[in-house]
C-alpha cells in the first residue's frame, strides 16, 4: 500500500461528509477534537477535516493543525482501511505543541482502530434477518 495522500484518500464534496455525519458508526472525542468514522466498501480509508475559523483563529494555526492531521493519518492508513474519517476540530486545538499534536492524533487513530475492530461482525453470528438453525439431536 502507497503512503501517499492522494484523491482517493479524500473526503472531496459536501454529500460525502454528509454520509459521515450521518451515518457515523464510530465516535471518538476529546476536548480539542472529534472524530466521526463510517465503514464503507473501499479498499482505502479516507479523510475530510473541519476546521473553523472560529476554532482557530490564524490561518498559519489552521495549516498546521491540517498538515498533522493529514501526516499522521498517511503513517496511519493501513490499520483505517475500510472507514470514511471526519475530524472536527475544537477550541484550544492549536494551543498544543506540535508534539502534543502528534501525540493526541496517534492517540485518537489507535481508539478508533480499537472501535472499528470491536464493533466488526464475526462470522460466527448469524447475519441481520437470518435464523440460526436449530440443533440436531440425534
Amino acid at each position: 500500500m502507497s503512503f501517499s495522500f492522494s484523491r482517493d484518500h479524500r473526503l472531496l464534496n459536501a454529500a460525502e461528509f454528509k454520509q459521515v455525519f450521518d451515518t457515523a458508526d464510530i465516535k471518538v472525542s476529546h476536548k480539542h477534537l472529534l472524530i466521526l468514522a463510517h465503514r464503507t466498501t473501499r479498499e482505502t480509508p479516507r479523510l475530510g477535516l473541519v476546521i473553523a475559523k472560529k476554532n482557530i483563529r490564524h490561518a498559519v494555526n489552521r495549516n498546521r493543525v491540517k498538515r498533522m492531521m493529514r501526516e499522521t493519518f498517511r503513517l496511519n492508513q493501513t490499520s483505517l482501511e475500510k472507514l470514511d474519517i471526519v475530524v472536527l476540530a475544537r477550541k484550544g486545538l492549536d494551543t498544543l505543541s506540535n508534539r502534543q499534536l502528534q501525540n493526541l492524533l496517534e492517540k485518537q487513530w489507535l481508539r478508533i482502530r480499537q472501535r472499528s475492530e470491536s464493533r466488526k461482525p464475526s462470522p460466527s453470528r448469524n447475519a441481520p434477518g437470518q435464523v440460526k438453525a436449530p440443533a440436531s439431536h440425534g
